[in-house]
């Protein structure tokens, strides 16, 4: 099946009034889409964006930020995203890196980055009042890049994964047939921007003439507020990442709910739901390199298998090879490499990486046709069907988000009080992975964990700061001058490194105390103090909300899940909450303040 064309020419075509985004209460039409899109490209023409450009994108998912992807596409040009919640200085690589000419962010970042580009802030430009029903520049053809992604890299720096309109238009084609879109689907938009998934749920429901509807940060992390959204949007399709699909999933559901497909993937799903579902839960596979999906397949409530990943989708094909790239026999492991049309242009400013893992493709009978060697390990089942086995090599993924633990050790070999570290992800309890890093320090110069941590949060992403700090009294090799990994053990009150200085106990309140008891028992350690972040010790937004609702039975107020993050620690959030309680409190009688001083503490 042919592409009719670059994505942003298709949304182009519909100039209705039916709603194409929606936002709380804000919505905006296709013809309004369009138009602003329109003005918004021809603005960034004027202001020197060139063909085949790239321009970074530093936003909150908003309106806002698709009409300013699709403005850069429809100049002709490659939108580079970055997740606003980033650092500055992961920022400023991928800007550079990625050679954006034109950054599109808030005054207030850009002052902070002070890039070697353009800075746009949209906020600022009256795009209504520009008439410009077409941009006045080149348009995109299917050769052209449509997007270019930064995930994990092994060098200690993120690396940029190039996609072209005719890679994006293929997972377009092959979603509107899969899942029979119409425009009377309403559709989800929850990922995370730096996550290739975003453009998964997007792109596909523009195109089509649907309605996209944007869902807030606090929403998008409990299965429970989640489940009501989607009900209340009449959302009929939804992506999920694995974490949150089973627990979504598994919640009861109104036999008539819109949802029709509930889609999901990012890491292994380990068992199918269990009881009946009013719609269809599929897995998907796929790298970044490959635009998103490779694979897809209908997961069966009640099965007691590992759910597979499907078979291959419309014009990728799969192939399973060993160390030789001979193919494995059904039912023996290999590693995936994959081809077809959803293969991406190759890794930005990266020849040798680029040769490397996008190789000529043997299997196929077209000419010039290329493979991506994925690193991931997987099997042939009897009916056709993939079971994935994991990765080849130190990738791994935490709470969805791949992470390269090399970058991670890169980067705490640069820290001067460390002589050797090893970066290992852990399952606890729970079954969750985590980050633990095995840190040899200097002589007589041990840091705390609290400094490691501060340290790799300046550069990188929550999710992959380690939550816990192993001290190692000798470097554990192997023989072979490996890391021996029987020599790592796992985290204990007694082999971590020492955290900073806490605030003396008794010079935290009975709040603070209370707090604090909640937050060790919902990370399950001791080993958290009333200075410590919350985020850099193993917590993350899932816990978050949590968190959030045992504060709210606990104490009797409303704390929201922006507090949290604003707050960070036990002991600032034990403040807000004070703050809370002291306000209510003026407004009562002294007997409803003091049951209610008595029910908090």
């Amino acid at each position: 099946m042919g592409s009719r064309g670059p994505v942003c020419s298709q949304i182009s075509e519909i100039n209705s009034q039916k709603t194409a985004l929606r936002q709380d209460k804000n919505s905006l039409s296709y013809a309004e889409l369009n138009q602003r899109a329109d003005a918004f490209a021809a603005y960034l023409i004027q202001a020197g964006l060139r063909p085949s450009a790239s321009v970074g994108i530093c936003l909150q998912r908003s309106i806002e930020w698709v009409i300013a992807a699709l403005a850069v596409m429809r100049a002709g040009a490659a939108y580079v995203p970055m997740d606003d919640t980033w650092p500055d200085e992961r920022i400023r690589y991928v800007i550079s890196d990625s050679g954006a000419t034109h950054v599109i962010a808030r005054t207030s970042r850009l002052s902070r980055l002070r890039p070697a580009a353009v800075g746009v802030d949209l906020r600022e430009i009256p795009l209504s009042a520009i008439d410009a029903p077409k941009p006045a520049g080149p348009q995109a053809s299917l050769d052209d890049l449509a997007y270019i992604i930064y995930t994990s890299g092994t060098n200690g720096y993120p690396k940029g994964v190039e996609i072209t309109h005719a890679n994006l238009a293929h997972l377009v084609d092959w979603h509107l047939a899969a899942f029979h879109i119409s425009e009377r689907d309403r559709a989800s938009h929850l990922a995370g921007l730096g996550f290739d998934a975003a453009a998964w749920e997007i792109w596909p429901y523009l195109a089509a003439g649907a309605s996209v509807s944007i869902v807030d940060e606090a929403m998008r992390v409990s299965p429970e507020l989640l489940q009501q959204w989607l009900l209340s949007e009449k959302i009929t399709i939804s992506y999920v990442p694995t974490a949150l699909s089973l627990p979504l999933a598994e919640l009861t559901w109104p036999e008539d709910a819109p949802l029709r497909f509930l889609l999901t993937g990012g890491e292994k799903m380990y068992r199918a739901p269990q009881h009946p579902l009013p719609f269809v839960l599929v897995n998907n596979y796929g790298p970044t390199e490959c635009t998103v999906v490779s694979t897809s397949g209908v997961v069966h409530a009640g099965s007691s298998t590992v759910p597979s990943i499907g078979r291959p989708i419309d014009r990728v094909s799969i192939h399973i090879v060993d160390e030789k790239g001979a193919p494995v026999e059904q039912g023996v492991v290999g590693e995936i490499y994959v081809g077809g049309a959803g293969v991406g242009r190759g890794y930005r400013n990266l020849p040798d990486l680029t040769a490397k893992n996008f190789l000529p493709d043997p299997f196929s009978r077209e000419p010039g046709k290329r493979m991506y060697r994925t690193g991931d390990l997987a099997l042939l089942l009897p009916d056709g069907q993939i079971e994935f086995r994991g990765r080849i090599d130190s990738q791994q993924k935490i709470r969805g988000n791949r992470v390269e633990l090399e970058e991670i050790n890169c980067l705490l070999y640069q820290h001067p009080k460390v002589k050797f570290a090893a970066v290992r992800a852990r399952s606890d309890e729970s079954g969750e992975k985590r980050l633990v890093a095995y840190v040899m320090p200097m002589e007589d110069d041990i840091p705390t964990s609290n400094q490691l941590q501060q340290f790799l949060a300046n550069t990188l992403p929550a999710y992959m700061v380690p939550a816990a700090f192993v001290r190692l009294a000798s470097f554990p090799l192997s023989a072979n001058g490996k890391v021996d990994e029987s020599l790592l053990e796992a985290p204990a009150s007694g082999n971590l490194l020492p955290a900073a200085p806490q605030v003396p106990g008794g010079a935290v309140g009975p709040v603070c105390k209370k707090l604090l008891g909640i937050v060790r028992q919902l990370l399950k350690t001791e080993a958290v103090g009333p200075q410590d972040d919350f985020f850099l010790v193993g917590g993350h937004s899932l816990l978050g909300t949590q968190l959030i609702l045992r504060i709210r039975s606990a104490f009797q107020v409303d704390i929201s899940l922006r507090d949290l993050f604003e707050a960070r620690t036990v002991l600032h959030l034990a403040e807000k909450i004070e703050n809370r309680l002291i306000a209510e409190i003026t407004a009562m009688t002294e007997d409803e303040a003091c049951r209610k001083m008595e029910a908090s503490l």
